[in-house]
């Protein structure tokens, strides 16, 4: 019998309430395997306790931008490099890769993963909020804690037989594209990345009107959301019998992990 293991991914835990409260839902009532903490960001402390209230497993999305207009954070080292003129991340990975010193990337990434395991969380991985800003940091937190990166620019990294996106899709679309991509997804290891979050004006508020991330700001997580917790999606899992794991399933660096399948009531 084909053997099918399924990795889920909440993006940006940590980042704001509605976020942490998406990711407990989906890991709780749906097919939420793991999520990536933001160690920068302004609800870190209650994602770190959500995490270990629920068992929830983590890795740690390197973060050196902050996209927002209405919500923005600063970096947890004092990089000049890092910031923009108000003292918070570039809002672009473009601006970032222009201006980021090396050294000074590397020196925040490892104070964000120090971050976390001061708060008794050992990251199981690491992955990159928004896109590749600085792959030297990347390689160096990953060599320092043993731990693989989730995308092929450093090593190590996840081998996986697919990688998928959730979120940006039209709402009425996503349901059609995710029942299919379970329908048909083969043995191997696959990664699926969500970014669940409750509906709430917190979520609105964080970008001016039209603005190109406005989408990312509620529209998709509520989406990605309802189809987390799903009664089709988690039934099709059922059936045809995915592994629903973690990424330590994947990495020769991890120490083992016993995956679970998905039960319907």
């Amino acid at each position: 019998m084909e053997r099918i293991r399924l990795a889920v991914q909440a993006d940006d835990f940590g980042m704001c309430q509605a976020i942490n409260r998406g990711v407990v839902e989906a890991f709780r009532h749906g097919i939420l395997t793991q999520a990536v903490l933001m160690a920068p960001c302004p609800w870190f402390e209650e994602a770190v306790a959500l995490a270990k209230q629920e068992g929830i497993p983590v890795g740690m999305h390197c973060t050196l931008t902050c996209e927002w207009d209405h919500m923005r954070w600063r970096p947890l080292t004092p990089g000049r490099s890092l910031v923009e003129a108000d003292g918070t991340f570039h809002r672009t990975v473009e601006s970032a890769q222009d201006k980021v010193v090396e050294l000074e990337a590397i020196a925040e990434l490892r104070e964000q993963a120090a971050r976390l395991i001061e708060h008794g969380l050992e990251p199981i991985y690491f992955d990159t909020h928004m896109g590749f800003v600085c792959n030297a940091a990347y390689r160096d937190v990953c060599s320092r804690y043993q731990r693989p990166f989730l995308f092929p620019v450093v090593k190590p990294y996840l081998d996986l037989t697919s990688f998928a996106v959730l979120s940006p899709r039209p709402a009425d679309e996503k349901r059609a594209w995710l029942l299919e991509h379970l329908r048909t997804i083969g043995a191997g290891d696959h990664f699926l990345q969500t970014h669940p979050g409750e509906a709430s004006e917190e979520l609105r508020e964080l970008v001016v009107r039209g603005s190109s991330v406005e989408p990312w700001a509620e529209e998709y997580r509520v989406s990605d959301l309802a189809l987390l917790v799903d009664d089709e999606v988690k039934q099709l899992v059922a059936e045809r019998g995915i592994e629903l794991v973690t990424v330590q399933a994947f990495a020769e660096t991890s120490r083992p992990f016993e995956s679970r399948r998905f039960e319907t009531a």
